[in-house]
């Protein structure tokens, strides 16, 4: 499901009323290069095939990769500003992680999600555990990390 856009061409937000199972989004797009591979890795992943292009050949990955929770924070990134527009914000509940291939300087994001499944609260009216299925893809359309997040969705407010 993609958000509709309003009568001024900003997307609509979406509450709890809105979705429904088979809903599908697609995100924007994020071009990927060596040098951001390096920035976040030096900062939260300081390891050679993430941080040193020539060490990096030499290793389980052949060449520079980002590391996977870069890949995970693009992710979010992308669900946030132009994937899914819940109403109170993209709220975390726990999910499953996969990164299936590694993420390459060159490479464009993008996210194509789907609802899964969605329960209804039964101790906080106006609220649900929406489960969601998202893979992250490059131009190609290799999967480089699958996520099964479940959100906090709210209701509409009276």
């Amino acid at each position: 499901m993609a958000a509709t856009p309003d009568d001024t061409g900003a997307k609509r937000a979406l509450y709890l009323e809105d979705l429904s199972v088979g809903d599908r989004f697609r995100s924007g797009e994020h071009t990927l290069d060596a040098a951001q591979i390096k920035a976040f890795a030096l900062q939260f992943d300081p390891q050679p095939f993430h941080t040193d292009e020539e060490a990096a050949k030499n290793t389980f990955f052949g060449g520079l990769a980002a590391s996977g929770w870069h890949t995970a924070a693009l992710t979010m990134k992308l669900l946030v500003e132009s994937g899914l527009p819940l109403a109170d914000g993209i709220i975390g509940s726990g999910g499953e992680l996969q990164w299936p291939k590694p993420t390459r300087p060159g490479d464009v994001l993008h996210v194509e999600g789907e609802v899964v499944e969605i329960v209804p609260s039964r101790s906080k009216p106006g609220r649900a555990m929406v489960t969601m299925r998202c893979r992250t893809l490059n131009q190609n359309g290799d999967v480089l990390q699958n996520f099964a997040p479940k959100l906090v969705v709210h209701a509409r407010p009276a």
